[in-house]
């Protein structure tokens, strides 16, 4: 301990502002002598000491000013109060714990035991005893406590190293934050590029939107298998559709390298002009058309992309279905119940009817570009006009893959565009306020919808020139009533389905055309989309309005069967552009089955909130669990009335022949079904066939199939000279019953030509 004896140099060690007001005053005992503190040059001071003294200090409180912690002016009492005193370290330790309890403030070391401030606080050197007592360096402290609760600076004096005298207090040196940093703890490294882009990995890989779409690609594995089990010898269904949309592909993205110039002027069909528009052309999958080459490759690519097609579908409906304000669960089931659909099985054929994920997708990134919600209704502060150019390319390449589903996606944009500006410019005028919409936003709109129409355009110039010069190709009301189907397709279920293809297949002989009349979405989505009417997290209007679009659709689905369709489809189909060329209603089901999903979405998005809420109000929270787990029996119940029992047929090997023959040639027999396995197997190559399978026949193929019909004799050789045709193969195995099956062994020298066996074919050289 310090005895505060006169010259010993020692000088106790002052208490922190808070230490001072915890503990009354001591004064020195009468009579006692005291001595003032004599300065001198501290050449080493207690680091740990000036801690404690300086740990949580705050220039809220000043030593220097005479104003006490609390604000109080107090009077500056002798120094001989504090010399008397008895320095002891664990008082500072103490007092600056309970000051960081009240906030952090502190006088500073300098500050006398009584809490006033004396007039020469410079500590001094003890060469025994600095060590034990803690004493401490005043004027390492005072920085800490150099302000006044008014904010005035106190400052102290310090000794000076060389001669040791006094200096004023308005000499003294502060001392930096620097000091203390080797009491500080060791700053973290900088993590290296690796561990910055593993955690940029790890975060994406967790993301929802990531997590969804591997869930959806897996799901569409599992639900369309065994596609994807031997996919370079089988096709979903049958392989005549099929086969004509695997040589789309492959040919669209063969010419696109080759001489995009003849894109619309097709191998097939020789010597036919625009005859990659006689169907719908699936152009927007010509980027994977580039890879791979030959019928293997083609027959690949397609059952790849009828997977993904499946998957995007998925993904593009929970996209809406989120965007528009439903939960994970309830967005899952619309996102099944829309591209699971039974009727949609009967339907694996045909993969420009599949490939309708484009439609739900453009729609999500268009809402949430101009930040509605269906839910939620218009936030401005939402809006981002990336996502709305990036709603236009996907609605512009979804109109690519076709107008047998990208019309009426057209017509439907269109209307909605309309609305939406009526709507905007009467609450305009209704509220004399202009609504937050943007330039940004008004020109993302106006280059995005340009975009989409020259697409469209571009895209409806062929099937115009198609037209002029073939008029027969035109559909008629009769055409379409031939594929109108009647209420009760609405309820039965294709032969593809799992669960109600049996029990539904007298339903289905009571239908004219029932590959095209059985649309059943699910009496699971019937289900829930009841109780959405009821139990909900859309507002009523908006379920009304739901509500209205399903039986709307509904009516335009049944072609001329719902009252002749005067006031439904026959007036689109006389007026609308294009419209004529849509020869089957009941694909409009697509739109019933999105609006069906929407509603079941908000049924099971509400549970699950109110499962949600149920489970935090019980202590504990069980049968929270069980509950939860209910949420998914919804989502369950749709998959499984998904599935199916799709055929996947081998599909016809291409022939030895073809691979060696040159064209234009013809391949014989020709029939609108093996001319779509033709065309197959003219992708090795791609050499000008007369044969092709399309929604119509030309005339001159007409002509030609009756015309061979004899051949070899001189009439068929000199027509077929007439068209261009250097080649004919007669396939052996598909000449029983054929007028063929007698002429493939007769003599053709005579008629000027050569025969040739070639594995299991005959090829004839004009």
């Amino acid at each position: 301990m310090t005895s505060g004896q006169p010259g010993t140099g020692n000088t106790p060690p002052t208490p922190t502002g808070a230490d001072t007001e915890s503990r009354p005053a001591t004064t020195a005992a009468p009579g006692t002598p005291t001595q003032p503190a004599r300065t001198s040059d501290p050449a080493r001071t207690s680091d740990k000491a000036v801690t404690e003294t300086t740990a949580g200090s705050s220039p809220d409180v000043g030593a220097a000013s005479g104003t006490a912690p609390g604000g109080d002016p107090v009077a500056a009492p002798a120094t001989k109060d504090t010399a008397s005193d008895t320095a002891r370290p664990g008082d500072t330790k103490a007092a600056t714990k309970q000051d960081a309890a009240q906030g952090g403030n502190t006088t500073s070391a300098s500050t006398a035991k009584d809490g006033t401030a004396t007039k020469d606080s410079t500590a001094t050197k003890d060469t025994g005893a600095a060590k034990d007592s803690g004493a401490t360096k005043d004027s390492a402290a005072a920085k800490d406590s150099g302000a006044t609760k008014g904010g005035d600076p106190a400052k102290d004096a310090k000794g000076d190293d060389a001669d040791g005298p006094d200096k004023a207090d308005g000499d003294a040196k502060p001392v930096g934050p620097e000091r203390w940093e080797a009491f500080a703890s060791a700053p973290e490294p900088r993590p290296s590029i690796f561990t910055r882009a593993g955690r940029a990995v790890g975060r994406f890989l967790i993301h929802e939107w990531t997590l969804a779409t591997l869930a959806a690609t897996a799901l569409a594995v599992l639900m369309t298998w065994p596609t994807l089990r031997y996919p370079r010898y089988t096709l979903p269904q049958d392989y005549w559709d099929p086969s004509l949309q695997a040589w789309q592909m492959a040919w669209s993205g063969h010419i696109l390298l080759a001489d995009p110039a003849r894109l619309w002027q097709s191998n097939t069909f020789f010597p036919e002009l625009w005859s990659f528009a006689f169907s719908d052309t699936l152009l927007g999958y010509a980027p994977a058309g580039m890879l791979g080459s030959g019928p293997e490759d083609a027959i690949l690519r397609y059952n790849i992309m009828f997977v993904l097609a499946h998957a995007l579908a998925t993904l593009g409906a929970y996209a809406l279905a989120r965007q528009l304000g439903a939960g994970r669960i309830g967005a899952a089931v619309a996102g099944v119940s829309y591209t699971y659909a039974p009727w949609l099985l009967a339907q694996a054929g045909h993969l420009h009817v599949l490939s309708n994920g484009g439609i739900p997708l453009a729609l999500a990134m268009l809402a949430r570009g101009h930040g509605w919600s269906l839910r939620h209704g218009y936030r401005p502060e939402r809006r981002h006009d990336g996502w709305v150019y990036a709603g236009w390319l996907v609605a512009a390449w979804q109109l690519s893959l076709g107008f047998g589903i990208g019309l009426p996606f057209a017509y439907f944009l269109a209307g909605t565009v309309l609305v939406a500006a009526v709507l905007f410019f009467a609450r305009r005028l209704r509220t004399r306020q202009a609504v937050p919409f943007g330039r940004r936003l008004f020109t993302a709109d106006l280059l995005g919808g340009v975009l989409f129409a020259g697409i469209g355009l571009l895209m409806a110039f062929p099937f115009y020139k198609v037209t002029e010069l073939h008029p027969y190709a035109e559909r008629t009301i009769a055409d379409i009533s031939i594929f109108s189907p009647p209420a009760s397709g609405f309820v039965t279920a294709p032969a593809e389905s799992r669960i109600w293809g049996g029990l539904h297949e007298g339903a289905r002989a009571a239908l004219p055309w029932h590959p095209e009349m059985t649309l059943l979405p699910g009496f699971v989505l019937y289900a829930l989309a009841a109780g959405g009417l009821f139990f909900s997290v859309w507002r009523l209007r908006q379920r009304l309005l739901l509500l209205v679009g399903v039986l709307v659709t509904m009516a335009f689905a049944m072609g001329t069967r719902f009252f002749d369709g005067t006031f439904t489809y026959v007036p689109l189909f006389e007026h609308l552009p294009g419209w004529s060329g849509l020869r089957t209603p009941g694909r409009l089901m697509l739109w019933t089955t999105l609006l069906l999903a929407l509603l079941a979405a908000g049924a099971v998005t509400a549970l699950t909130d109110r499962v949600r809420e149920l489970t935090a109000q019980r202590i504990p929270s069980w049968p929270g669990p069980w509950l939860r787990m209910a949420t998914l029996l919804p989502l369950l119940l749709v998959t499984v009335e998904g599935l199916n029992t799709t055929p996947h047929p081998v599909v016809p090997t291409q022939p030895a022949a073809m691979r060696s023959a040159e064209g234009p040639m013809l391949v014989l027999p020709s029939n609108q079904s093996l001319d779509q396995h033709v065309m197959l197997w003219s992708t090795s190559g791609f050499p000008d066939v007369v044969n092709g399978g399309s929604g119509f026949t030309p005339r001159q193929l007409d002509d030609v199939r009756r015309v061979s019909q004899s051949f070899p004799d001189q009439t068929s050789v000199d027509y077929l000279r007439t068209l261009g045709v250097r080649t004919v193969v007669l396939l052996r195995g598909q000449v029983a019953g054929t007028p063929w099956e007698i002429n493939i062994d007769a003599p053709v020298e005579s008629l000027g030509i050569t025969r040739q066996e070639v594995g299991d074919a005959v090829v004839y050289r004009l």
